[in-house]
């Protein structure tokens, strides 16, 4: 018996969560019949262990059950035998955004700062989460790898899918996710040199399947040490956002993470402001932290480096912050009302204000 146009159809609108493309376009639907009113799937998994069976099975019922006349599906889950994943992943690999190459329209964003605890963790996961919900592709990298917490504050506790020599990353909020952590059997340490760390950036990019992003951002540890150095390497049209609070000794540190680009060739696009202020109750602002020194950073970095480095924004100390990351759900969707949220959109828009483009790019031609 032959397979159902219109069930292909309805499952055409099915996305594979981890892929996140047609399971029609993966050739993940082995068969989809229909007898009298009921539909017969069968889904090919791409690994046996696959961690999204239950909301995949769920996807596909929904979906045939959208065919008018079907009153009942019968879903049944297979595995992709080895030549059928071999060609899934070659045509995968295919497909993959080499972000180190020029003509690249991924822009790439690494997150520094000077020092750790100013909160750059955080407002990364806000960044991607914002933009991933504008309906953007976005990926995240965990390269603090001796002090990971983004899949925590993600909300991750899944572990990436393995198909052969190629990872599957989790996706949270509609970000794709790799960390380190979650590699780890416990909370273990990660006491790793030099090498080991770059390595470990350089098996992120090339055997993480993220395909055509639109953004990629990076965690980076505090301070100038390894990893940075290794992004700048390995992604050499990377642009840096330094985060910094306004106390004067985090500012200073926070410079030399900026100032780094003088030597990595790398763009510093902003700075931005974290725990600025608390607000009280009666409307005034502690500054808990002093003042101006997100100004100060931002003047010093456009004097050391030749071109204008704004102060993108400044986010107040806020305990739904606090309190969203806890949960594994960052505070622009925990509770996007909040003056902290407010001001992590109001930087979102300013990054997007220059889009991906073919300006000035050389195109293929073919005769």
């Amino acid at each position: 018996m032959s397979n159902s146009p219109e069930l292909i159809e309805a499952l055409a609108k099915v996305n594979d969560p981890e892929l996140r493309r047609p399971i029609t376009e993966l050739d993940m639907v082995d068969s989809a019949q229909l007898v009298g009113s009921t539909a017969h799937v069968t889904i090919l998994l791409t690994v046996a262990g696959c961690p999204m069976r239950s909301t995949i099975e769920k996807d596909v019922s929904t979906a045939a059950l959208s065919v008018p006349g079907v009153h009942d599906v019968q879903v049944t889950l297979g595995v992709m035998d080895p030549e059928q994943r071999a060609a899934l992943r070659e045509r995968l690999a295919s497909r993959r955004t080499p972000f180190s190459d020029p003509q690249s329209l991924t822009r790439v964003i690494a997150v520094a700062s000077g020092k750790g605890g100013v909160g750059k963790s955080s407002i990364t996961a806000n960044l991607a989460t914002l933009l991933a919900a504008q309906g953007l592709k976005v990926g995240l990298i965990d390269a603090d790898v001796h002090g990971f917490s983004i899949p925590s504050l993600m909300g991750i506790t899944q572990n990436p899918t393995r198909m052969d020599e190629m990872i599957l990353p989790p996706v949270a909020h509609g970000v794709k996710v790799i960390s380190i952590g979650m590699f780890l059997d416990s909370n273990q340490p990660v006491i790793w040199r030099g090498p080991m760390l770059h390595r470990a950036l350089e098996q992120f990019l090339s055997d993480v399947y993220f395909g055509d992003l639109d953004y990629l951002f990076l965690d980076l540890p505090p301070g100038t040490g390894d990893m940075a150095i290794s992004v700048s390497q390995l992604l050499p049209n990377s642009e840096l956002l330094v985060i910094t609070t306004p106390q004067s000794t985090a500012t200073e540190v926070a410079e030399r993470a900026g100032t780094i680009a003088l030597q990595t060739n790398q763009k510093v696009i902003g700075v931005v402001e974290n725990m600025s202020f608390l607000q009280l109750p009666d409307g005034t602002r502690m500054e808990v932290f002093g003042s101006g020194g997100g100004a100060k950073l931002s003047a010093s970095l456009t004097s050391q480096l030749g071109y204008g480095v704004e102060l993108l924004t400044q986010v107040p100390l806020e305990e739904s912050v606090r309190i969203g990351s806890d949960q594994g759900k960052p505070v622009v969707l925990s509770d996007p009302t909040s003056p902290a949220a407010a001001a992590l959109v109001d930087l979102v828009s300013k990054l997007v204000q220059r889009p991906r483009g073919l300006a000035g790019r050389s195109l293929p031609m073919s005769f």
